[in-house]
Formats: structure tokens, sequence, C-alpha cells
């Protein structure tokens, strides 16, 4: 396909879920860099997509709301025992928060190891399926972001831990199903460390630029170029990310970027 064949129709469906997904998972990276917590959404993101496998084993909809709970019990959980292990172990908390992830990711592989589609399966919920999205599957997500964005705006400093790792896992869990793991990390972690060095007035609004510019880059290059829209958003957003913190203020000499 060529610049001038671009059906722009194939792309807005999955753009707009992009955006979805931004909406919460901007200001969620920003509080996961201010808590020393970067590696919750992998693990949150895995659990969450070993509730998917768990419930797709028993042939249920993959798109049914029997899954989408599975997903959402798996992740809540995930995120009670990240609470509990705190308040137990706080000194390696990063250090649990990466063995629950490889305890998810390893799990999910031994539950599929017997499924002839179990590679595709694992494909999906890793890099996402974003450019084939449909409208029916942007329902859940919008009611999540909605109820998410509301709690952000008027509890956000307030915010608990344990409600910080609850509103966490539920946007987490409405997002690793519609973009996959690797989109659900970049998504929180990406544009917040290219910005927080800006002044605070001006981050959100250029994490947002830096979230949509990737979105809509990588969709664009996929349909042209005919590879994994996953993994060139990934790459689209990380580089647009890169250029506007080059182009930002330098952090001052002695204080820890």
């Amino acid at each position: 396909m060529t610049a001038s064949s671009l059906d722009l129709s194939i792309i807005w469906l999955p753009f707009l879920a992009g955006l979805l997904v931004l909406v919460t998972h901007i200001p969620l990276g920003a509080q996961v860099l201010k808590r020393g917590i970067v590696f919750i959404d992998l693990a949150i993101a895995q659990i969450a997509a070993l509730g998917v496998i768990i419930a797709g084993s028993g042939d249920l909809d993959p798109q049914g709301w029997a899954v989408q709970l599975a997903a959402g019990a798996a992740a809540l959980l995930g995120a009670l025992l990240l609470t509990w292990t705190e308040k137990r172990w706080p000194e390696v908390q990063e250090a649990q928060i990466g063995v629950m992830f490889i305890l998810a990711a390893t799990g999910g592989l031994l539950l599929v190891a017997h499924n002839p589609h179990g590679g595709e399966h694992l494909q999906d919920l890793l890099a996402g399926q974003i450019l084939w999205v449909r409208w029916e599957q942007l329902l859940l997500p919008a009611l999540g972001t909605a109820f998410i964005s509301a709690v952000l705006y008027f509890f956000n400093e307030r915010l608990s831990r344990l409600g910080f790792y609850l509103i966490f896992a539920l946007a987490v869990t409405a997002s690793v199903q519609l973009v996959g793991v690797y989109l659900v990390f970049t998504s929180l972690i990406v544009p917040s460390l290219a910005v927080r060095h800006y002044r605070s007035a001006r981050r959100l609004l250029l994490a947002y630029g830096i979230g949509a510019g990737g979105y809509l880059g990588g969709l664009v290059l996929s349909t042209l170029l005919d590879l994994p829209s996953g993994a060139l958003i990934v790459w689209c957003l990380t580089a647009l990310a890169v250029l506007v913190y080059a182009c930002g203020p330098k952090p001052v000499e002695g204080v820890r970027a």
C-alpha cells in the first residue's frame, strides 16, 4: 500500500482505542514513576492476561463478560497481593513485582502448552491486535476509562497504596485485551519518562501528545508497510518520546533524572 492509497477509515477506530488507553495510562504512569514501582504495570498486565487464558480454557467467548470478569478478578487479586507484600517486605517490593510477573508469564505458557492455537493466543495478549479492534470491544474500556478518570481527578493525591493498586488493576484489565501487554507498558511509562524534566503545567499535555502521535504514526506505518501494529506503535511512541526529551529542559547537575 502507498501513502496515496492509504484508507484512513482502517485506522481511526484503532486510534480511538489507543486514545482510550492513554486517557488513564498517562496519569497512572506518572504516579508509577513517582512511587518508584515501574514494573508493576507489567506484572498486573501479565496477571490480567493469565486470567484471560484461564477463562479461555473453558471455551468461553474471548470478548464475553465472563472473560472480562476473569481478567479483572485476576488483576485485582494481584493488586491485593502486591499491597500485602509491600506491607510485609517493603524493601524488596520491586523484586516481588518481578517474581509475580514471571510466575504469571510462565503460568500462561503452561496453560496453553497443549492448545494448538496457544502460541497465537499468547502473541495476541502480548502484542495485541489493535488494528482489528471492533466497536463492541470499546464499550467496557470506555466505561472503565470514565470511572477511573473520575477517581483520578477527585482523589489522585489522596489515594492510598491499596486504592492506587486497585484502580491500576482495573485500568490494566480493560487495556491489556485491547492493545496487549507491550503497549500497556509503553503507554504507561514512556511518555512520563520523556516529560519528567518539563514544568509540571506542561507535562500532562506533552505526554498525551507523545502518546497520540505514537499511536497514530504506528498505525499509519503498520497499514503502509504491512507490519505488526503493536510493535510499530511501541517504536514510534518511543522515538517521539526520545525527541521530546532531547528538545526539553536538561536536568540540573547533581539532581537525579
